[in-house]
C-alpha cells in the first residue's frame, strides 16, 4: 500500500516537472505586455517601442506597450511587481524606478530587489542642464550667479519627485548654494514642454530627451552633468569642467519582470532583447540621441542595480529629499 502511494507520488511529481518543462519550451504562447510607468513621449517610452517589434519577431508573438504613469513610475512598477512571474508582463525601469524610489518615498509601493527579476540593462545617458533662452545665462557660473542675485525667483522642472531630474536640481542647489523652486511633473515630456513655454526656467533632464531642442536652439544648454562631454553636443562643457564635480547625474533604462520567474524564461527574454539592441536601426536611433547601448546579462544587471541603489541612497540622504 505504502509502495503504491510512493510510486503514485513520484509519477505526479514527474508529471508536474514534464508539464513545467513543456510550458517553458512553448513560451511565449500569447502576447507579452511591457508596462512603461511613464507617459508617452519620453525615452523610457521610446526604448521599448523600438525594441518591441524586433523582440516580437524573435519570439514569434506580439509585444504590447502599455503606459501607466504615476508617482515617478511607482504605480506601474507596483502593478508589475504583483503580476504573475510567467514572462507575459514586463516593466521598463529607469534609475528612478529601480534605484531611487525606495529611498525617497516614506512608504514605497514595491522593493526593486525583492519584487523584480532583472532581464537586461538596455542603455544609459547623462543628464544635461538646459534653460529657456529667456534666461540671461550661458554658463553654469553665470546661472548660479543669477540665482544668487535673485533667491527663490528661478524654478526648475522635473519628471517627478525622486526622478534623476529632481535629484539633479537638488544637487545644483547644494553645489551652487542657491535657492531654486522645484516644480514636479508626471514625466519628462510635460516638464520639458513647460520649460520650452517659459513657464519654468530650467530642467536637468537626460540628454536623450532634450538634445533635439538644444540642437534646434529652442533650449539653451548650460552643462552636461557628467565627467565627459557628449559627442552629440561637443561644445557643451561638463559640470566638472565648470568647477562643480559633485554635480553629476544620468539615467539608465532596463527591462525587468516579476520576481521568481523561471531562469529559462529570463534567459530567453535576455537573448531577445540583446539581439534587438544590436539591430543597426536601433543602434543608430539610440546613439543619435546620445545614448550608450549596454545589453548586459541578467546577473550583471542585478549587480548594477544593487550598486546604483546604494549610490542613490547616499544622494537622497544628502539632498534631504523625501516624499511623505
Amino acid at each position: 500500500m505504502k509502495l503504491s502511494r510512493i510510486i503514485a507520488g513520484i509519477a505526479t511529481v514527474a508529471g508536474c516537472a514534464l508539464g513545467t518543462t513543456a510550458t517553458l519550451a512553448e513560451y511565449p504562447e500569447r502576447n507579452i505586455t511591457i508596462v512603461v510607468p511613464f507617459p508617452a513621449g519620453s525615452t523610457s517610452d521610446l526604448i521599448p517601442r523600438l525594441l518591441g517589434p524586433i523582440v516580437a519577431k524573435s519570439l514569434g508573438t506580439s509585444v504590447v506597450i502599455e503606459n501607466q504613469p504615476g508617482a515617478n513610475g511607482s504605480v506601474g512598477a507596483a502593478r508589475v511587481a504583483k503580476a504573475e512571474p510567467d514572462g507575459y508582463t514586463l516593466l521598463t525601469v529607469t534609475t528612478g524606478v529601480a534605484a531611487i524610489n525606495q529611498w525617497i518615498y516614506a512608504k514605497p509601493l514595491y522593493s526593486p530587489e525583492r519584487d523584480f527579476a532583472p532581464i537586461v540593462n538596455a542603455a544609459s545617458t547623462p543628464n544635461i542642464l538646459v534653460v529657456n533662452p529667456s534666461v540671461k545665462a550661458s554658463t553654469l557660473e553665470e546661472l548660479i550667479a543669477l540665482a544668487k542675485a535673485k533667491p527663490g525667483s528661478f524654478s526648475f522642472a522635473s519628471a517627478g519627485f525622486g526622478s534623476t531630474s529632481h535629484l539633479c536640481g537638488e544637487a545644483l542647489k547644494v553645489a551652487g548654494k542657491i535657492d531654486l523652486v522645484h516644480v514636479p511633473y508626471q514625466g519628462p515630456a510635460p516638464a520639458i514642454q513647460d520649460v520650452l513655454g517659459d513657464r519654468v526656467a530650467m530642467i536637468c533632464d537626460n540628454l536623450s530627451n532634450v538634445v533635439q531642442y538644444v540642437q534646434s536652439g529652442t533650449l539653451k544648454a548650460i552643462s552636461v552633468t557628467a565627467k565627459e562631454r557628449s559627442p552629440q553636443l561637443p561644445n557643451v562643457p561638463t559640470s566638472q569642467e565648470a568647477g562643480y564635480p559633485d554635480l553629476e547625474a544620468g539615467i539608465w533604462y532596463g527591462i525587468v519582470a516579476p520576481a521568481r520567474m523561471p531562469n529559462q524564461i529570463v534567459e530567453k527574454l535576455n537573448d531577445a532583447f540583446v539581439q534587438a539592441l544590436r539591430d543597426p536601426a536601433v543602434v543608430s536611433r539610440l546613439e543619435g540621441l546620445g545614448m550608450k547601448i549596454i545589453g548586459d546579462e541578467p546577473e550583471g544587471f542585478k549587480r548594477f542595480i544593487a550598486d546604483e541603489s546604494a549610490r542613490m541612497k547616499n544622494i537622497v540622504t544628502q539632498s534631504g529629499a523625501r516624499i511623505e
